[in-house]
């Protein structure tokens, strides 16, 4: 009597295997349909959550009087700032930056000091706890955006502000550069004092810089740049009132 041998394993034929690859790449397809249109919405609602974050402190910090801020009031500096923004050195620089929960606030405006890449060894320095990131809004010739410039985290932003003026029934922008009373014949407004309205509507573009290095931003690279800044990622039309 001949001893049995052992039953040889089948495995799958070049047929199953090709059954089976159809089927996963079926999956993946669908899957893919599916899950791309979703990935993309996510992606918008973070864009779109980054702008409403930049645009809403952009109008909160125009109408913050700070002291040593121009005017006399916050509807003086937003009148200065709006018409000032085109220009290199005072353009409107917005970023997130980490100011400190521990140090005293600067005496000058009362803004966190910024907690630096060297402080943030400190294994105390905890967020929440050491500091808090928070968003800025500061004009480049502003001292204290330099020292906030060691303490940012993300991109740095810089606007251009147009005032709107009704033209035809609609608000446009107006001239660069100038506020004047948004209705016809639109007279000049040399200051806020001689601004007619109670609000000054404006478009604000929102240019994301290259770098956040304080050699460019505050060197004569930005300030050449700055004037060819054409296509913002987004832009918003704001207003402020007195």
């Amino acid at each position: 009597m001949k001893p049995s041998q052992p039953a040889r394993k089948r495995g799958f034929s070049l047929i199953e295997t090709v059954i089976a690859i159809g089927v996963l790449a079926v999956l993946l397809t669908g899957f893919m349909i599916v899950f791309a249109p979703a990935a993309a919405g996510v992606r918008k609602a973070i864009n779109v959550q980054e702008a409403d974050r930049l645009a809403t402190t952009l109008e909160q910090e125009l109408v913050t009087f700070r002291t040593g801020d121009q005017g006399v009031n916050g509807f003086g500096k937003a009148f200065t700032w709006i018409k000032e923004s085109n220009v290199a050195n005072n353009a409107l620089m917005i970023y997130q930056y980490r100011g400190s929960l521990i140090k005293s606030p600067r005496t000058t405006d009362q803004t966190p000091e910024p907690v630096t890449a060297q402080e943030m060894n400190d294994p105390n320095m905890q967020p929440g706890k050491g500091y808090a990131v928070r968003t800025m809004v500061r004009r480049k010739s502003d001292p204290k955006f330099l020292e906030d410039l060691k303490a940012v985290e993300g991109s740095v932003y810089v606007v251009k502000c147009t005032q709107l003026v009704f033209s035809g029934g609609e608000l446009k922008p107006g001239t660069i550069g100038q506020i004047k009373d948004p209705k016809p014949p639109n007279a000049d407004s040399a200051t806020p004092d001689l601004y007619p309205e109670a609000v000054i509507a404006f478009a604000a573009e929102f240019h994301a810089l290259p770098t956040r290095s304080p050699d460019y931003l505050t060197g004569a690279q930005f300030n050449t740049k700055f004037p060819n800044l054409k296509t913002p990622v987004f832009t918003r039309n704001l207003a402020v009132r007195r």
